[in-house]
């Protein structure tokens, strides 16, 4: 593999447009197969491909893999689903000369570039993705620093000593110099307000900073954090101390929280009253104050938001919704003391736990109920319809065990897949096996025996292996529901099933500690994470009216839907 040439800078091609939001890359999309590459101000500024197909504007992160920098070799690789490039313009010019899908899900095919028709100016964090070293040596010969930590104290000065006559604001781009930004602030500074996770910290500093940049640093003023050429190895910058501001603070609450609950007193105290995890019905981003049942609008634009996210991405966001609906973690002090307990995971087997099981049982109803609508609901080809189960396999393959390790999440997906009007589509499911022979064969024979063994309470349930154990069967038999199946075999399952919820409660510390290990460092996106809620679902699925109707009724009325969904795509025979 050769090191990309100066020719490689995706910021002289026409078809990308640098910094631009969602909205206005569709309005620029007017016919199937029109493209453009943009900088995602929600994603950090990687590279997105944009691109119109079958009347959907739809959006893919290109993922950037770093590598261990070695002569003759680039430092990042560019990648959508399976194959990886050298370089921004080699993935796109594969992709549109041999006219290949830009993902299998979705058969979106990008052949029509939208060109821009103004001049980029760059924020100094684009400059990073570029994996070329020509452009990155420019810039090192304007502004000067060596490469140890400490010369950050002299950025933005001249070899001479003499401050830099460069004014604050940002510098008017020519040809393919990059912007420049003010000068950054001194390490005294930044030593306060770095922040970063244990995997970007090292003991000593390297010889040579490294061409990818690991950390951020935040800006005082409010704007989105950019990245920085060289990374100062701080030991004291382990983690940001309390007061501070941070860009994203939703995003590493967590963190704070594992160390937090290691120190708490374990043990129990009276309870006060009965606590709920699932938070009030706000205002939602992507919903109105009223709304009806199933909005068009509002199912394209998830759609194109799961589409644009990959699997492994949208466990991560799953395990943390899951990890606050069930009071695992964001557990405020207020909530522990009316509870009498650290976490939900001790709570729901107690008699004050009625409400969080209640809870419990509804998220996993609603979410299983929207998995299945997500197949139901493609009405277009049956290749359409074989993708969408090939999405849930793989979305329930991110979340077993070993993986993220959220067997809630799990068993809401399977519940999906596993749903009679689902599993009678015997044309979709011929042709997921046609189609998607991996994905067929990965469900049949890994996904469904686990499945099994977890309902009957004998699956996995280390807490190393899993981030968050399955409730579902405790929660139910707490609840009063009778165990299928013989006498003898149920009694059996009675007792594997009060066993492993003693355990559960026994090492739900040690469930918060791998839960919090696994979201170190994620940063989610605020959408996504909205639209995983039990409170989104609910008001998507019956609208703002419906939603405050009883549980058993508007589950046997969308059951009904469903029935009717799965029908008019495959009559009976």
């Amino acid at each position: 593999m050769q090191v990309p040439q100066d020719g490689e800078d995706f910021a002289g091609q026409p078809w990308y447009h640098g910094p631009l939001s969602r909205q206005k890359a569709e309005a620029l999309l007017q016919q199937d197969g029109d493209f453009l590459v943009r900088a995602s101000g929600s994603r950090g500024g990687h590279p997105v491909i944009s691109c119109r197909w079958r009347g959907l504007a739809l959006h893919f992160e290109v993922l950037r893999v770093a590598l261990r920098p070695r002569p003759g070799r680039p430092t990042t690789l560019f990648q959508l689903e399976d194959e990886r490039f050298p370089s921004l313009p080699a993935l796109v010019r594969s992709y549109v000369t041999g006219q290949r899908p830009l993902s299998q899900a979705t058969g979106a095919v990008a052949s029509r570039p939208v060109t821009r028709q103004e001049p980029i100016r760059r924020s100094f964090s684009e400059d990073t993705l570029l994996d070329s070293p020509a452009q990155t040596e420019p810039l090192r010969a304007r502004k000067w620093s060596d490469s140890q930590p400490a010369g950050l104290e002299h950025m933005g000065q001249s070899r001479e000593g003499e401050a830099s006559a460069v004014p604050a604001s940002t510098l008017p781009r020519t040809g393919s110099d990059p912007v420049l930004l003010k000068t950054p602030a001194p390490l005294a500074s930044i030593a306060d307000s770095l922040r970063a996770s244990d995997g970007q910290l090292h003991a000593k500093a390297p010889t040579k900073p490294p061409r990818t940049p690991s950390l951020m640093l935040p800006d005082a003023s409010g704007r989105p954090p950019t990245y920085c050429e060289l990374v100062p190895r701080v030991p004291s910058a382990q983690g940001t101390p309390a007061g501070h501001s941070h860009p994203q603070p939703e995003a590493l609450w967590w963190e704070a929280e594992e160390e937090e609950k290691e120190e708490e007193n374990r043990c129990f105290s009276r309870p006060q009253a009965e606590v709920s995890f699932c938070p009030p019905d706000n205002p939602f981003c992507m919903l109105g104050p009223q709304n009806r049942p199933l909005e068009p609008e509002v199912l394209r634009t998830l759609r194109g938001l799961f589409l644009e996210h990959h699997p492994g991405k949208t466990a991560l966001h799953l395990l943390l919704v899951d990890c606050q609906a069930t009071g695992l973690l964001g557990v405020t002090k207020a909530q522990r003391d009316a509870m009498g307990v650290p976490s939900g995971l001790e709570l729901l087997t107690l008699p004050h736990g009625h409400r969080l099981r209640l809870e419990l049982l509804e998220r996993h109803e609603v979410l299983a109920l929207a998995g299945a609508l997500a197949v139901l609901g493609c009405a277009g080809p049956l290749e359409e319809r074989a993708a969408a189960l090939r999405g849930l396999v793989e979305l329930a393959l991110a979340l077993r065990p070993g993986a993220a390790g959220d067997l809630p999440g799990l068993a809401a997906v399977m519940g999906a897949l596993l749903m009679p009007q689902v599993s009678r589509l015997e044309h979709t499911w011929r042709q997921l096996r046609r189609s998607h022979t991996e994905a067929a064969l990965a469900f049949e024979q890994e996904l469904k025996p686990l499945m099994r063994a977890l309902d009957e309470g004998a699956g996995p349930c280390d807490p190393g292996e899993v981030a968050l154990p399955h409730v579902a069967p405790a929660v139910r038999l707490l609840e009063g529901e009778e165990l299928p199946g013989p006498l003898d075999e149920s009694c059996e399952r009675l007792l594997r099933t009060l066993h492993g919820a003693r355990q559960m409660a026994r090492d739900a510390p040690k469930f918060r500690k791998a839960a919090a290990g696994r979201l170190r460092g994620f940063r989610p996106n605020p959408e996504l994470r909205e639209a995983l809620t039990t409170g989104f679902v609910r008001r998507l699925l019956w609208g703002s009216r419906g939603a405050g109707a009883p549980r058993a009724a508007r589950l046997e009325k969308f059951q009904r839907v469903l029935s009717v969904l799965s029908q008019r795509l495959e009559p009976d025979r």
